[in-house]
């Protein structure tokens, strides 16, 4: 993305929004935490489409295959590029405009109740299309999945961990001091999932019913995802009509203070008209899609 000029109270990660509207400057000063600030979204996808072009996708393809995954996070990660407005982000009271697009999600090394969790956070960039942003995605979970490999993140807390407690307290109010002004340095926090624009889980892999998830006040994430799993769904016309078909739960949690309601909507009828129409996935992040509000 385009990289303006560092100015006085911008961050590494983000420039500071000083022309927003009275309300919207006060807001994060009398509601600061970002955890009770959250506005929960449940949408469910239709499949039907998905399918149909994921079965295009995968045709004579033996190994990484594209997934629902795949592209509901790609789509999800598009309107992010099409609607600046969910990329923001506030700490210490103030709005910031993210200057990057990141998506992050957990990696299960093994199915095993045993096995380790690696941490993936990649870049969508305004030029990206599904196989771009694919190929990042099967890279990234291969290197985590590698034996012995291990993100940014989870080394530094490895080693800290090691340390008695009473430093390990101190570090991490240093840390948590050092983030709130934007200058925890990347060897902590490169690959935190909480410094995502868009953290993600995909429940539905490991048999889970989709849901709520919590915002954390760490970090400067604003939106969480869930993808449950898919399921049979009646769904009724005005006339009365039934249409039974498989869905995919999302569970989507934001910072209601980032946005308005009606942004909020805007965005859930982008993301519902990219996975209709998931062939627009196949065109630069920044090709823009028409969609309409349904009342």
């Amino acid at each position: 993305m385009s990289q303006k000029k560092k100015k006085w109270g911008d961050r590494k990660d983000g420039v500071w929004l000083k022309d927003l509207p009275p309300l919207n400057r006060i807001m994060p000063g009398i509601m600061p935490n970002r955890a009770d600030n959250e506005a929960y979204i449940s949408v469910d996808i239709d499949l039907r489409p998905l399918d149909a072009y994921l079965a295009k996708k995968n045709e004579g393809r033996a190994e990484d295959k594209y997934t629902y995954f795949h592209v509901i996070s790609a789509a999800i990660a598009k309107a992010f590029v099409l609607r600046p407005r969910m990329n923001r982000f506030i700490v210490n009271n103030r709005v910031y405009q993210r200057k990057n697009i990141t998506v992050a999600f957990v990696v299960k090394k093994k199915f095993d109740d045993r096995s380790e969790e690696g941490l993936a956070f990649l870049e969508y960039d305004p030029g990206e299309t599904l196989d771009s942003y694919h190929g990042k995605i099967m890279d990234v979970i291969h290197q985590t999945r590698k034996d012995g490999a291990q993100d940014t993140s989870s080394g530094a807390m490895d080693i800290i961990t090691r340390l008695p407690q009473w430093l390990i307290n101190t570090i991490i109010r240093t840390v948590l001091w050092l983030d709130k002004h934007g200058w925890a340095p990347d060897a902590l926090i490169g690959s935190d999932p909480n410094h995502a624009a868009i953290f993600l889980t995909n429940l539905g892999s490991i048999g889970l019913e989709g849901g709520y998830h919590h915002l954390v006040n760490w970090g400067t994430n604003s939106c969480f995802i869930v993808l449950g799993k898919k399921y049979m769904k009646m769904e009724y016309d005005r006339d009365g009509n039934g249409d039974l078909h498989e869905v995919i739960p999302l569970g989507i949690t934001l910072d209601e203070r980032i946005a308005d309601g009606y942004y909020y909507s805007g965005t859930v009828a982008l993301v519902k008209e990219l996975l209709a129409h998931p062939e627009h996935l196949d065109l630069p992040a920044d090709a823009p899609v028409e969609y309409a509000i349904k009342r």
